[in-house]
């Protein structure tokens, strides 16, 4: 099935090759060939190649039935969270958050209409949904989506909020356009925004804005309870401040980072 980009320099067989890539998640970890091929709606053959060719690469290994990713297609989240920064400057600080709340803390960035998982400090408690780096969610039912869509122009929020999510979940809460403005104002309003089992049941967290040197919202961090275990109340008047706090001193870390001089070495 023949891809389509954007113009001439469009390279379809990396297209593919990545397709392949994201074809394995949680529900299908192994696939045979003919499962591939379906996934992606590659032609057998093709499918047959990229497989091969990402196993030669060591992205891809031949398990009990079928094929399997390896640790290595990590590095290229890896490689995107390193060249940000960003997790570099917060982990010291979302480690110190985690330990302080008792509760587990993430960073969040937006991608199309779903935010994906770049950071996070986890505490062992059993939730409705298993995150991780390079989880990804619809945005609009979770706190650290809120949070990056409030930052964008009404013609930004219209243009990306009209993609699909790609995260495979149905959030609870699918608000009109009116419910969704009136959310979205209130975050701005705030400077900060809440889940209250939006997402999902038993999930309740708040988040706030990461800046840049500019001022430009980059990312979320936030703070993540079990709705059995914390109310509302509790998640606003005790995690919050210490939520906000850190949001501001990751921001100043990460603008005097981006002043610093950037030099570099020749290779030797």
């Amino acid at each position: 099935m023949p891809r389509e980009g954007a113009g001439p320099d469009f390279i379809e067989a990396l297209a593919r090759g990545l397709e392949v890539i994201t074809a394995f998640g949680s529900e299908r970890p192994e696939m045979t060939l003919a499962e591939v091929a379906t996934a992606t709606g590659l032609a057998r053959p093709t499918a047959r190649r990229i497989l091969l060719t990402l196993t030669e690469l060591g992205y891809v290994r031949i398990g009990d039935r079928g094929f399997v990713l390896t640790p290595r297609v990590l590095d290229l989240g890896v490689a995107y969270v390193g060249s940000m920064g960003l997790w570099e400057v917060a982990r010291p600080h979302l480690e110190a958050l985690s330990a302080r709340t008792h509760e587990s803390c993430s960073i969040a960035q937006l991608d199309g209409s779903d935010i994906v998982y770049v950071a996070r400090a986890s505490v062992p408690k059993i939730v409705s949904l298993a995150v991780q780096i390079g989880t990804r969610f619809p945005a609009l039912p979770t706190s650290l989506g809120k949070v990056a869509l409030a930052a964008l122009s009404p013609a930004e929020l219209d243009r990306v909020l009209a993609e699909p999510t790609r995260s495979g979940l149905t959030p609870r809460w699918r608000p009109s356009i009116e419910e969704r403005d009136a959310a979205l104002r209130e975050v701005r309003a705030r400077g900060w925004a809440l889940t209250d089992e939006q997402l999902t049941l038993g999930i309740r967290s708040v988040a706030a804005p990461l800046r840049d040197g500019s001022g430009r919202v980059i990312a979320a961090v936030n703070v993540n309870c079990h709705a059995a275990e914390t109310s509302v109340e509790w998640l606003v008047e005790h995690h919050l401040p210490m939520l906000l706090a850190t949001a501001g001193e990751i921001s100043a870390d990460f603008a005097r980072r981006e002043a610093l001089p950037h030099v570099t070495l020749p290779a030797s």
